[in-house]
């Protein structure tokens, strides 16, 4: 009967062109825009968990409501007893302390004074020490001049902001800024490498130095502004990342106390909840819009191919065959066509998604005056999962729409046929 049917569709193409071209359509548009989704969530959980948020984040109250502030003065201290306890505890997460922090960078001429200078966002992480940070930070890979700090006193600075500041590897750079007790603190580093992330928040004028370099710098000694973990397996389980930051801040929290260490996860910062969330409803409606859309529209192509069926139709009741029958008939046909036009329809998006992902589009002009954690260059993500997202979906409707335009089976009569046969 497969068969029989699927050499019906071949050979009358008038029936089924239109009807699999459609779902092919819809079922390519699907999956590209899940990838296309996909993707934008996943660089945005990766560069902000990187750069930003880790996949959890610890600081102190205090801070936490002042962060856009980078207050110095209320960063964590004494940070060595808090991270052996998390590794104690927390063993299947990997923990590294950060300082973020805002100074006037000032670029000296050969006489000793001010040529340029202009304000500057840092970030100190352990780059001597912690490879795991150098990879996680993709600072290899980031680098487009010069090498990676070996001494304390070296500074990478952003490609941009090296070249507005008009300066070369080897050249010295003043940071002056503020102490955690309100003093101001000067220092003299050489600029050892520049880098380009792709990220327009950090290249627009970020530096980062190592840890030490910071801590003394600040007159932190021991201390952070923020302590990040993450997940070994590089992967952000929202779930367990909600349990633990309950855990411990049940634990270590203390309302009167504003530099109490206080946990939060990824997804309860920098709006990155909210982010996720809309994801969900944006998923969930393309798929919902589709179906619909997708009926109606194969809907309307059975009502049509029935009226131009209808002596058909009328001849194989005359001959005897089963309302019934010719009902589930046409029911094998829609799935037939739903089927083909499913895997065609899926191959073309996920091959559109896979050039995406591994090609990127630099959106850079649309994130140029934006302060978000995220990639100039969007990508798609690839995954079982959106073949799924178009395949079902591309299934079903035309069986919806055949089980709705079907019905007039039941309404043809044979007797009707007779009396047209005769004219």
């Amino acid at each position: 009967m497969i068969r029989f049917l699927m050499l019906g569709l071949l050979r009358d193409r008038s029936r089924s062109l239109f009807p699999l071209l459609t779902v092919a359509a819809g079922v390519a548009i699907t999956v590209f825009m899940f990838c296309f989704m996909s993707g934008i969530k996943g660089d945005a959980i990766r560069d902000s968990a990187a750069f930003q948020t880790g996949h959890v984040r610890i600081t102190t109250a205090a801070y936490h409501q002042l962060e856009h502030q980078l207050p110095v003065d209320l960063a964590l201290l004494e940070t060595s007893e808090l991270l052996s306890q998390l590794r104690a505890t927390e063993p299947e997460l990997s923990w590294t302390p950060r300082i973020r922090f805002g100074c006037l960078l000032d670029v000296p001429d050969a006489s000793g004074e001010t040529r340029s200078q202009g304000p500057a966002l840092g970030m100190a992480v352990d780059l001597r020490t912690d490879r795991a940070e150098i990879e996680r930070l993709h600072l290899e890979q980031a680098l487009t001049s010069g090498i990676l700090p070996v001494l304390p006193d070296e500074i990478l600075l952003s490609q941009q902001m090296a070249t507005q500041l008009e300066l070369q590897l080897g050249d010295t750079v003043t940071l002056i800024g503020g102490t955690v007790y309100g003093s101001t603190s000067m220092v003299n580093l050489r600029l050892c490498g520049t880098l380009r992330f792709g990220i327009t928040a950090i290249d627009r004028g970020g530096f980062l130095v190592d840890l030490a370099t910071a801590r003394s710098f600040l007159d932190l000694e021991g201390g952070a502004t923020e302590i990040l973990g993450y997940f070994r397996s590089d992967f952000y389980d929202m779930n367990q990342a909600d349990l633990l930051a309950t855990d411990f801040n049940n634990r270590f929290q203390d309302e009167q106390e504003e530099f109490a260490p206080l946990m939060l996860p990824l997804h309860r910062q920098s709006s990155l909840g909210e982010l996720l969330e809309l994801w969900g409803y944006f998923s969930t409606i393309l798929i919902a819009i589709f179906v619909f859309v997708m009926s109606i529209v194969l809907w309307n192509s059975g009502l049509m191919g029935s009226l131009r069926r209808y002596g058909e139709i009328g001849i194989r009741l005359a001959f005897g065959e089963n309302k019934h029958h010719l009902y589930r008939t046409l029911l094998y046909e829609s799935v037939l066509i739903g089927l083909t036009g499913s895997l065609i329809g899926g191959a073309i998006g996920l091959t559109l998604g896979a050039w995406l992902q591994y090609q990127g589009l630099d959106y850079g002009f649309a994130f140029k005056n934006t302060s978000m954690i995220m990639s100039s260059v969007i990508r798609a993500q690839v995954s079982p999962a959106a073949f799924f997202i178009g395949f079902v979906p591309g299934l079903l409707s035309p069986l919806l729409g055949t089980l709705i335009s079907g019905l007039a089976v039941y309404r043809r009569q044979t007797a009707q046929l007779f009396k047209e046969l005769e004219v």
